[in-house]
């Protein structure tokens, strides 16, 4: 008998629990299990939550308590990260069938059928990632209430006919991972963004670097495992995609008549020099982030069009029939390098404020 049969299967056991659950499952439960299934146990509540713990931090009185929270939300964010790659590896790696491919209509679905990538549930592994975070902040009423609201997130995939039982464990265990992971990485994270002071200008160069390494890697694993234009679904928002932009963002100039590839090589050259100029000047560490990331991920897209004449794209973000421009993760390395430069504007303006 193969892993699977134990692991997953667990000798038939699986299958079973779900049925008893997805089948016994009155009809007028089905609002809170739509509830917890697509609002309050979905990835899109992450920018509230973000949000909630922010607001928090600032309204604590006690100095103390607000760095706590704050510590938490940073390995809140940095585990989000970590198991939203995971689980989008792990389902296209492992691409088990969901419930309704397993039994046809022996299955009850709420919302949409989805057949494919059920392993691991990623609402349950979101869920598990908000009780890691909040868990230390919390007592014990708060912590029965974070684990009341895992179990529920879980019950709703199962009762929807969205994921086994094993789906449903296998998220769990993943965010806890990932966030056990992130605390153990912040202090070393910390150790690093303060070694920045003494760091010389080439390691700014390398972090650029790094982003145009990444992303080519990516790249290229799209263009030798898809097919041009082929799509694979990850999580009910979230596909990847095989597609060409001759163009800029959206698509800007993609059907100029090919002028435009040698347009946008030239002005990412000239752009990415002064980026560099500007690293080899003393910066704040944040500054000098933006500035990497953006030289990175301008240089990332240089290469597309130089090596292929065209920019390899493959996230695609969506909400039902509403696709949000299909990017990549020289694109991402942008707006993250943006992103640094108005948090550093923005906190010159307020020292200026302040003293």
């Amino acid at each position: 008998m193969s892993w699977k049969f134990f692991l997953y299967d667990w000798g038939g056991l699986n299958i079973a629990l779900f049925q008893a659950i997805n089948m016994s499952t009155p009809a007028a439960l089905e609002p809170l299990a739509s509830f917890f299934n697509l609002v309050i146990g979905n990835y899109w509540t992450a920018p509230l939550m973000l949000l909630a713990m922010w607001g928090w931090s600032k309204s604590a009185h006690d100095p103390t308590r607000a760095d706590a929270i704050r510590h938490r939300l940073m390995v809140f964010s940095v585990a989000f990260a970590l198991a939203f790659l995971a689980a989008a590896i792990s389902k296209l790696w492992i691409d088990f069938p969901r419930p309704p491919a397993v039994l046809g209509d022996m299955v009850r679905v709420i919302g949409d059928i989805e057949l494919h990538h059920s392993l691991p549930s990623g609402h349950a592994t979101y869920a598990a990632l908000v009780v890691g975070a909040l868990w230390p902040l919390m007592g014990r009423r708060g912590r029965l209430g974070l684990m009341l609201y895992a179990m529920l997130v879980g019950w709703s995939r199962i009762a929807a006919g969205m994921h086994f039982p094993a789906d449903v464990l296998a998220g769990w265990v993943l965010g806890l991972g990932c966030t056990a992971l992130a605390g153990r990485l912040m202090p070393l994270t910390v150790l690093m963004w303060e070694s920045t002071r003494r760091t010389s200008t080439w390691a700014w160069f390398a972090v650029a670097a790094s982003a145009v390494m990444t992303d080519q890697i990516a790249k290229f694993a799209i263009t030798r495992t898809f097919a041009y234009g082929e799509q694979v679904e990850v999580t009910p928002f979230f596909n990847l995609v095989h597609v060409l932009n001759r163009g800029a963002a959206f698509s800007f100039l993609a059907n100029a008549g090919g002028w435009q590839r040698y347009f946008f090589i030239t002005l990412a050259l000239v752009v990415s020099a002064w980026l560099g100029r500007m690293l080899c000047q003393q910066r704040p560490r944040l500054e000098a982030v933006g500035y990497s990331l953006i030289l990175g991920g301008a240089l990332g897209n240089v290469a597309d069009r130089v090596l292929r004449g065209q920019v390899v794209d493959f996230l695609d973000f969506h909400w039902r029939l509403a696709h949000w421009p299909a990017f990549n993760l020289a694109d991402m390395a942008i707006f993250l390098g943006a992103f640094c430069l108005i948090c550093a504007a923005m906190s010159r303006k307020a020292v200026i404020k302040s003293s």
